[in-house]
């Protein structure tokens, strides 16, 4: 019934700027007449409650695209002040329908009905979703440039780095970011048994459901490394998906887990939380890097949340 309900939005809304385009249309073409032609019959005048309903489709259709141009407009605003060479491209509208998530190849394992672990989202857009592993570095300036800039991103968290400032984190999930589990203390999960890592999964689920109010349904496995009992465990506390990466970006260079060296539909771009003491640079440098590859290469950032 939801999706019912959403087709007949959706089929409410362009029809809406169907008729808001007829209205303009018909204005420019009554401009561009000819002032001499007043042999030409006048056209007649809409019914007084149809003329009622074009003007507000027309004035519908105004003011989306007013609201469109400023947003753009802020948004190249944003990446002058960022140093960005180009303003970030508009993302699409997310799918009605989420796109069903398979495991990838060669990342299978024995169990049946885990969390699936993947490095790409199936979707024929040119979008990309960008991931922030860890939590060690809060730089404030980060929070301000993402938002000014209306760039979305996902945060995987662990509790040893983030314990110290829970506040920094609360500001990014206010701004709209979602916080997923990255363990408590980032261990080598394979060396643990199936309880050592249970404790590692869960416990975080936990931590991130008191401090932030969401029990997180993504999870990553620190160093992407994984096995069967670390997706068992994982699936025993609330996690759906185990999303991995496509690629890496540093301060200075990207690096590339698939053989050409490119961005792909739905590819997941990793980051961590640094600072200059990790890397040459700080976190908006790393954002300047990454949003050049990003846009440069015709796709646009999107939210990976409206995917998976």
């Amino acid at each position: 019934m939801q999706l019912v309900r959403q087709k007949e939005q959706r089929a409410s809304f362009w029809s809406v700027r169907v008729a808001g385009v007829a209205v303009l249309v018909a204005v420019l073409g009554s401009a561009c007449a000819d002032p001499g032609a007043g042999e030409q019959p006048a056209p007649a005048k809409p019914a007084a409650g149809q003329q009622g309903r074009v003007e507000g489709a027309a004035g519908a259709l105004n003011a989306y695209v007013e609201r469109v141009r400023k947003a753009r407009a802020a948004r190249v605003a944003a990446a002058r002040k960022w140093g960005l060479d180009k303003a970030p491209l508009d993302a699409p509208q997310p799918p009605v329908v989420k796109p069903k998530i398979t495991t990838r190849k060669g990342f299978e394992t024995a169990g049946k009905g885990l969390p699936p672990v993947f490095t790409t989202v199936p979707t024929k857009e040119k979008v990309v979703f960008l991931t922030i592993d860890d939590g060690a570095e809060k730089d404030p300036a980060l929070l301000r440039m993402m938002s000014e800039l209306k760039i979305p991103y996902s945060a995987f968290l662990s509790d040893y780095l983030v314990k110290d400032d829970y506040g920094y984190f609360r500001k990014m999930q206010d701004s709209g970011v979602s916080l997923h589990n990255h363990t408590l203390t980032h261990p080598y999960l394979p060396g643990l048994d199936y309880d050592g890592q249970k404790r590692q999964i869960c416990g975080m689920q936990d931590v991130i459901q008191k401090q932030f109010g969401e029990r997180p349904r993504l999870f990553r496995p620190p160093y992407g490394n994984y096995n069967e009992d670390t997706l068992r465990a994982a699936k025993s506390c609330g996690v759906e998906a185990v999303p991995l990466w496509a690629s890496e970006a540093f301060v200075d260079h990207m690096e590339w887990r698939e053989w050409d060296r490119d961005l792909h539909p739905g590819d997941i771009i990793l980051t961590h939380f640094r600072g200059k003491g990790d890397w040459k640079g700080t976190m908006p440098d790393m954002i300047r890097r990454v949003m050049k590859t990003v846009t440069d290469k015709g796709y646009a950032v999107a939210k990976l949340e409206d995917y998976v």
